[in-house]
């Protein structure tokens, strides 16, 4: 713990032309009687690090030193690429990997441009989650993402509406998806999309896949979420939309299918409204969905929805009277 500790303080060090006790302190997670011990060590092992006493004093490294400890390994190669998105490496276990990645980088870089890391972080952020809603990180994630890393076949328990079932995976890769994370795995009968938070328990073989060459998990994940989207919406719902109605419908219901139920919508009516068909993953969801609209839109059919929404606007109605 404390050689990985002086590796840290030692790119820091480099990174950086001066930084106060206090700084280092906190990069590394230790009192400032910690660093002064650390950098004595240092001082007796080689490294020519000087302590600047005063209120702007501050450590640094005489004499343009350079160490050679900036080699990636694997582990942080990989994780760099997702520096970008903070809290799934935190999720996946991987921000101190990401962390000592960014420090070797920075080391390795010319001094005008050892700003960079600060200036991104300045300048772009992702929060995946959306609005109104409070992320939770699934407890077996970390281990999911180690076989995925690894290319490790797992054995697993899956939460199935009421059921568990028992599947054996070879874990192809993580998808987060507005907060959620989904696992696409290869089982018996082909690729699968997972939900992560669904796992009751993972477990490694051991044994180690061989991943197919041809696979891509952008173009997978595009397929299978098209598919899933329009799998869900298994109801038609006839609706009359005012101008402004069809300018709404795809912010309340699933925007490719408002859309392409407004494109083939024809000519509008002596009022001015056009009628649609538009697919919708259940009655229930529709009302939710489509009261939003107001008197923008009339569902029209089928009966039952329609009676739904007749239902709605009396009791509606009635605690306004």
């Amino acid at each position: 713990m404390r050689a990985a500790r002086l590796i840290k303080m030692v790119l820091l060090l480099q990174a950086r032309p001066s930084i106060t006790g206090a700084e280092l302190a906190r990069e590394l997670e230790v009192s400032e009687r910690t660093v002064t011990r650390d950098a004595a060590a240092l001082s007796e092992a080689g490294i020519p690090v000087y302590a600047d006493r005063g209120r702007a004093g501050g450590y640094r490294l005489i004499g343009g030193y350079r160490t050679r400890l900036t080699g990636l390994g694997r582990t942080e190669a990989e994780a760099l690429f997702l520096s970008g998105v903070p809290s799934a490496l935190r999720e996946m276990g991987l921000a101190d990997a990401a962390s000592a990645a960014r420090l070797k980088v920075s080391a390795a870089l010319l001094p005008e441009l050892r700003d960079a890391s600060h200036t991104v972080a300045q300048r772009f952020h992702l929060d995946a989650p959306g609005w109104w809603r409070e992320p939770e990180t699934p407890e077996l994630l970390p281990r999911i993402a180690d076989a995925v890393w690894d290319d490790l076949r797992i054995t697993v328990r899956y939460r199935r509406r009421d059921a568990e079932v028992r599947r054996e995976l070879e874990p192809y890769g993580l998808v987060l998806k507005a907060g959620v994370w989904y696992l696409a795995a290869r089982a018996e009968g082909g690729f699968r999309v997972y939900r992560v938070d669904r796992f009751a328990a993972v477990e490694p073989s051991g044994a180690r896949f061989t991943r197919a060459e041809d696979f891509e998990l952008p173009a997978f994940w595009e397929e299978r979420a098209d598919q899933f989207a329009r799998s869900i919406l298994r109801e038609q719902a006839v609706v009359r939309l005012t101008p402004a109605g069809a300018r709404w419908l795809p912010h309340v219901t699933d925007r490719a299918a408002a859309e392409e139920a407004v494109r083939a919508a024809g000519e509008p009516d002596g009022q001015g409204r056009i009628t649609v068909t538009l697919p919708v993953e259940s009655y229930e969801v529709a009302l939710a969905q489509l009261l939003g609209l107001g008197p923008e839109a009339e569902v029209l059919g089928p009966p039952e929805l329609r009676e739904l929404f007749a239902d709605a606007a009396r009791r509606t109605a009635r605690l306004y009277e």
